[in-house]
Formats: C-alpha cells, sequence, structure tokens
C-alpha cells in the first residue's frame, strides 16, 4: 500500500526560526534540509507522492526545475496556513482533491486514508527508517495515529564526544521500557482523529526540558474532558523520571518511570485525542535528530558527512539495502554531451 507523504516545512507560530531563517531552508552539506528530505521519499516504496506544505513562492524557489527533474514522485507545493493544525488537514483534504488551491472532505472509504506526517528538518533521515516506520504502522489492527519513537541507544552516535565538543544531546521521555525519544514521523489517518485541535497543543509544548511547557501542557491535560488526575499523575511520572535522568539520578527515574507504560500511555493519548492511538519504535534512530536551535545547526553542518555514513550503515545493518534506489539526477544538454 503506498500513501501520501506530507512534509511541514511552514514558518507559523509554533516553528521554530534558526539564524533568524526557517530551518528546513537551512543548507546542509549544500542542500537546503527540506530537498534533502524529500530526495530522501523518493527511495520510499510505501510513499506515492509527496505534498510540501509551506511558503509556497520560497518553496518554489528551492525545488526548482534542476531538482524536480532528479525526483521520480509526484511533487505537490502547497500554501501553508495559520498554524500547524490547519496546514496538516488542509494539505490532506488536497490529497482528495487533487488541487492545490481548494481541497474537499472525505467521502465512503476515503475516511480511511492514511498520510504519512513529518517535518522537513530531518537531515538523517534514511528511506529503510521511513519504511519500516509506515509498514510497522500499517499493520498495527485499530489503529488511526501512530507516533514514531526511537530507543537511546540508536541516538548515542550523535552525543558530543566529551564536554563542549560538537554534538546532539538529546531530552527522552522514560519509560518502564525504557528510554525513548519522538522521531517525528506521524501515520495518521486524518479524518478518524476526534480532537485533532489537541495534537496542535502538544506540537506547541513539545520540548518538554522547558518547565513552563510542562506546565501548560499538564494543565490543559487537567482540564480537558477527556482527562483528569490520572492523566495528569501520569505525566508527571513520566517527565519526573526524565527530570532525574538528566541529573544523572538513575534509580530514582526507574522508579518513577516502573508505573508508566507504553501502554497506559496509548491509552491516555487514546482518550484525549478521542481517536485509536499507538506508538512505532524504529531502531535506526535518525528520524528522531532534528534541528532547533542554532548549536544543533552547527554540529549537523559540521559533523553531517560522519552521522550520515553511520546513520546509512545501521539502516542497512537492521533493515537492508533501500527497496528503491535513488533517482539518478536529470542531465541536461550541456551535461549530457560532457558525460
Amino acid at each position: 500500500m503506498a500513501i501520501p507523504a506530507i512534509v511541514t516545512a511552514g514558518d507559523g507560530r509554533a516553528a521554530k526560526a534558526v539564524y533568524g531563517e526557517n530551518k528546513v531552508f537551512l543548507p546542509v552539506a549544500g542542500r537546503p534540509m527540506v530537498v534533502r528530505l524529500v530526495s530522501t521519499l523518493q527511495s520510499v516504496p510505501e510513499v506515492s507522492e509527496v505534498w510540501v506544505v509551506g511558503r509556497r513562492a520560497r518553496l518554489e524557489e528551492i525545488f526548482n526545475d534542476e531538482v524536480r527533474g532528479g525526483l521520480s514522485k509526484p511533487l505537490f507545493l502547497v500554501e501553508q496556513g495559520r498554524n500547524l493544525l490547519e496546514n496538516a488537514w488542509e494539505t490532506y483534504r488536497r490529497t482528495l482533491s487533487r488541487d492545490l488551491e481548494k481541497g474537499r472532505d472525505p467521502v465512503g472509504d476515503e475516511v480511511d486514508q492514511a498520510i504519512l506526517y513529518l517535518s522537513g528538518d530531518l537531515p538523517f533521515a534514511t528511506s529503510q527508517e521511513l519504511s519500516a516506520f509506515i509498514r510497522q504502522g500499517l499493520a498495527i489492527p485499530d489503529c488511526d495515529y501512530a507516533l514514531g519513537l526511537a530507543p537511546a541507544a540508536a541516538l548515542e552516535g550523535f552525543k558530543p564526544a566529551s564536554p563542549g565538543a560538537p554534538g546532539i544531546d538529546v531530552a527522552f521521555f522514560n519509560l518502564r521500557e525504557g528510554r525513548l525519544r519522538q522521531n517525528n514521523l506521524h501515520l495518521a489517518r486524518p479524518a478518524r482523529l476526534g480532537k485533532r485541535d489537541r495534537i496542535e497543543d502538544m506540537y506547541e509544548h513539545r520540548h518538554q526540558k522547558k518547565f513552563g511547557n510542562m506546565a501548560v501542557l499538564a494543565w490543559k491535560l487537567f482540564f480537558s474532558r477527556a482527562a483528569g488526575p490520572w492523566i495528569v499523575l501520569l505525566y508527571l511520572l513520566m517527565h519526573g523520571a526524565g527530570w532525574a535522568d538528566r541529573w544523572k539520578l538513575r534509580r530514582l527515574a526507574a522508579w518513577l518511570r516502573s508505573g508508566v507504560t507504553l501502554a497506559r500511555n496509548e491509552s491516555v493519548i487514546s482518550r484525549v485525542l478521542d481517536t485509536r492511538f499507538h506508538f512505532v519504535i524504529t531502531e535506526a534512530g535518525g528520524c528522531a535528530i532534528d534541528v532547533d536551535t542554532e548549536a544543533e545547526y552547527d554540529a549537523v553542518e559540521l559533523r553531517f558527512d560522519e552521522w550520515k555514513s553511520l546513520q546509512d550503515a545501521r539502516s542497512e545493518a537492521l533493515y537492508g539495502p533501500p527497496a528503491l534506489a535513488a533517482p539518478r539526477p536529470q542531465l541536461d544538454a550541456a551535461d549530457k554531451q560532457e558525460a
């Protein structure tokens, strides 16, 4: 089953600028991150087409004829809306209408149409990890929304080699099953999501190292009709374990997370979003590395070749070579004559 992929590349209120620029347009090894990701999606057999939503004029500049010539799948560029939720929903509606300007609501079996959603700043995504995530998500019975996770072990290679050295040291959700990080991949049947607005809340307060974000989200969850004291307790236990883990208080972290399981979190999130929610764990890890700060971008630029080689090797060891070869760039007349 091949499904559309929607890449979010907007610069609305929940987006974070890096060096004053929409981070998806920042170059990594000479190519804007969003172009790099769209190129990777060409080798994912489960992806039928790619829709990118953001400032359309800017997207058209970077997805010029030369870039499009190297793509093997249909590419659609959509003007962004007011926020992430509107971008996700309205672009989904356009996949149904096949119209860049006006979408339509699903009819009949279209309510079960699955979409791969992913952010445009994933320089270490591999086609194997994307493929594995989609296949695992589609194989889960009674699942309308699957969120990807990566284990801590998969991200060890991105950490600074020594204090002050360039690297990316990320925060994890501490659960009974282990330390896990969200990997920026979402597989959803948008028409089946009952409370889409709550996804926007969760996204806007996603940086859970910040106490303010934690407090605001916990407050909103507490007063939502689907939530209550137990949900807030579970949330605080998980983040308390994360705080203890960051301060190297391993025994305290282990005790706090002992009652926080993947299954309980799935049940809670299903209630909050009024949908059938599940996690999907992929072992490669590259999709869990995005770029949110200038220091992270500098580290990616400096260590890109090293990290990309490690990620490609890890993905191949786990999943085998890419199922589809990367398309060859289209040569212009002068290049063909020279070749």
